[in-house]
């Protein structure tokens, strides 16, 4: 796959040299609120994951992602479509902006659009879905924002920092997809 590119970020292939701000992020207790991982992570760790990635099938491996910065471009996070179901043409997004002070300036809409986009057109899949905590409404209102409905709730499905909070269930359809981008 090439790069993907966007308006202001671009989605490319995890390189070994991500693997560091990636351990700085997975270990930041801000970032890994919204995410579903609870235990601290050692550089091996983070190694042995990107190791790992070699072994999968590359429409299954996660996406740096960047946003322009002067005449380069910055390391913000990481995303991807993974759990692809081809008989069924359904997979799930997931999503992880580490750096803090990119956050509420709409990468996260941009990205899960251009990956939205790269399901349906690349991948030829149905549907996309995705898990977001309900508690994570600056990411609820990011899905919502580049097309996503809310399929369901489980409540009380995850506890985390203390407490309990609902698994909220959200998707887009191709037909959907389609629809949405015809009217643009």
């Amino acid at each position: 796959m090439s790069v993907i590119y966007g308006k202001r970020i671009r989605l490319r292939a995890v390189e070994r040299g991500d693997v560091a701000k990636f351990y700085e992020y997975v270990n930041d207790p801000e970032v890994t609120r919204g995410l579903s991982m609870y235990l601290p992570k050692s550089m091996q760790d983070e190694m042995d994951w990107f190791e790992g990635l070699m072994k999968q099938n590359p429409c299954n491996r996660p996406l740096s992602m960047e946003t322009r910065k002067g005449k380069g471009w910055k390391l913000i996070g990481n995303c991807g479509v993974f759990g692809i179901e081809w008989t069924h043409r359904s997979a799930e997004l997931g999503i992880m902006i580490g750096e803090k002070d990119e956050w509420n300036k709409g990468y996260g809409a941009e990205a899960m659009t251009l990956l939205l986009k790269h399901g349906f057109e690349t991948l030829n899949l149905n549907r996309i879905q995705l898990r977001v905590y309900a508690e994570n409404v600056r990411a609820v209102r990011s899905y919502e924002k580049a097309g996503f409905v809310l399929e369901g709730r489980l409540r009380e499905a995850v506890y985390k920092s203390g407490k309990y909070d609902d698994v909220l269930f959200m998707s887009v359809l191709r037909s959907e997809w389609a629809s949405r981008n015809k009217e643009k």
